[in-house]
């Protein structure tokens, strides 16, 4: 894939998704490719299918487009998918990816494996969003447009503290800039504020957490009535393995939550040399070098051990 151009020429028809829970980049990536085309590109039928996404990124451009739905049977003449590791990561969105005539994935999970016709799959970079810049012709990209691309490259870089930021990254993100956002304002309202309630569940998990392996992995969870005790869904635990991963003398932070289904999605950050993407590829998750992920089935005391027997055999090789 050279740009979005190319891949555009005589389409008729485009669906633009990501993955399950989308976070910030999931949002910013697909939102940008989306306004993209509705300004360059009139006459393509558009549609983009995420499931709920947070409240704080609804002031983006056409964030009320977003269907939540997969209640249509539509071919789509292309198909994107971004910030997606692998297909079943579209959950119900699957069926469109399935029955495209051409898939197009964008992202920068090191597990990605190219699971569709083109792929523009690069690890190393900061976020998916900072691909779709690439893939763009800079001189298109509006204010709105930029906007969707600052706030992702923000969420994926932690404010661009974390190591997968670059000075291209940075580069990218002053250029953004030049496009006339509020950039203090992005990274305040997205990144740093937070409601009564995440802040009272987050004292909470802490409040929980324990160390381990002699101090090299901290780890927390909450169960659903913890979650429903403090009126808080999954979309508004973001933030919670972020603070983990800050504990000094650690390598690993772990945060697990439990689904309506009773299985736990678990989050994996990493400090130094440590790379949680093994662990959680072990457990059939995936993601980065430095953050990752995994979906675990069973009572929580038996995923928590199984966790730090993985874990304790990865330090004892660094």
């Amino acid at each position: 894939m050279t740009n979005l151009d190319e891949t555009l020429w005589n389409v008729k028809t485009v669906g633009i998704s990501g993955h399950v829970r989308p976070d910030g980049d999931c949002v910013g990536s697909t939102l940008a490719v989306y306004n993209y085309i509705k300004t360059y590109y009139p006459n393509v039928e558009v549609d983009i299918y995420l499931e709920s996404i947070p409240n704080v990124f609804h002031f983006l451009q056409n964030a009320d487009k977003i269907c939540n739905e997969s209640t249509t049977d539509k071919v789509y003449d292309v198909f994107f998918v971004l910030d997606c590791g692998d297909e079943d990561r579209l959950g119900a969105n699957i069926k469109y990816f399935h029955t495209a005539k051409h898939t197009v994935c964008i992202d920068h999970h090191v597990s990605n494996q190219s699971f569709a016709d083109d792929n523009y799959i690069i690890p190393d970079a900061s976020s998916t969003c900072e691909l779709v810049f690439d893939l763009m012709d800079a001189n298109k990209i509006t204010k709105e447009i930029a906007e969707c691309i600052y706030t992702g490259m923000v969420h994926d870089t932690g404010v661009f503290q974390y190591s997968c930021t670059s000075a291209k990254t940075m580069n990218i993100a002053g250029q953004m800039m030049e496009k006339g956002i509020d950039y203090s304002k992005i990274v305040d309202e997205t990144f740093y504020k937070k409601t009564y309630q995440q802040n009272r569940i987050l004292g909470q998990a802490l409040l929980d957490s324990k160390l381990y392996l002699e101090g090299r992995c901290i780890l927390t969870y909450l169960t659903k009535a913890q979650m429903k005790a403090f009126a808080c869904t999954p979309k508004e635990l973001d933030g919670i393995v972020n603070q983990l991963r800050v504990t000094k003398g650690t390598d690993v932070a772990v945060f697990l939550y439990e689904n309506e289904d009773g299985t736990y999605k678990v989050s994996l950050r990493a400090n130094g040399d440590f790379n949680v993407a093994e662990i959680a590829c072990f457990f059939g998750g995936g993601g980065h070098v430095k953050a990752a992920g995994c979906t675990m089935e069973g009572q929580i005391e038996d995923i928590i051990q199984s966790l730090l027997d993985v874990i304790h055999k990865k330090i004892n090789v660094l």
